[in-house]
């Protein structure tokens, strides 16, 4: 079972086209930095044991790197975590993972405030809204709908 599951949406994007290609912006870079380095000097979580997870887009993955850097952690893909991926694939892909470590998602709007809405409210049209860069923290003893509680949610903005 997961031990806590981090759900975060990347960093700011440049427009264009395909949408699977856009880059972060230097803003976004930052985002992704800054919210790694937070999570690297943090002493509440053993994130040497987390699984860190992205989407196959490039803005995700871009993300995730700067995450996983001062981690010294690797990025895995997954691919059922784009944009237009359904929650409920992701929730019964969660309620298959047997590892007990803390797992972490970097995805997309709209399926981040949607799977945390599900996984919180057992409902994905009231998940919130997330900025970019932004990390929810949520501890369950099952993630499955509606039995997850929102432990923290952190932007990049509310950082020093």
């Amino acid at each position: 079972m997961v031990e806590r599951l981090l759900i975060m949406r990347h960093g700011e994007a440049a427009p264009g086209r395909p949408d699977a290609e856009r880059e972060l912006t230097p803003r976004g870079e930052e985002e992704a930095q800054r919210m790694g380095r937070w999570l690297a000097a943090r002493e509440d979580l053993d994130l040497s044991r987390l699984r860190l997870l992205a989407s196959p887009y490039v803005r995700a993955r871009q993300t995730a790197e700067r995450i996983a850097e001062p981690l010294g952690l690797a990025v895995e893909p997954l691919p059922i975590i784009t944009p237009d991926d359904p929650p409920e694939s992701v929730l019964e892909w969660l309620l298959g993972e047997v590892e007990d470590r803390p797992l972490m998602l970097v995805s997309h709007m709209p399926l981040v405030g949607m799977l945390s809405g599900l996984l919180v409210e057992g409902r994905a049209d009231r998940g919130p809204g997330f900025p970019t860069g932004a990390v929810a923290e949520l501890d369950a003893d099952v993630f499955a709908a509606g039995c997850a509680r929102l432990a923290r949610f952190t932007a990049p903005t509310d950082l020093n």
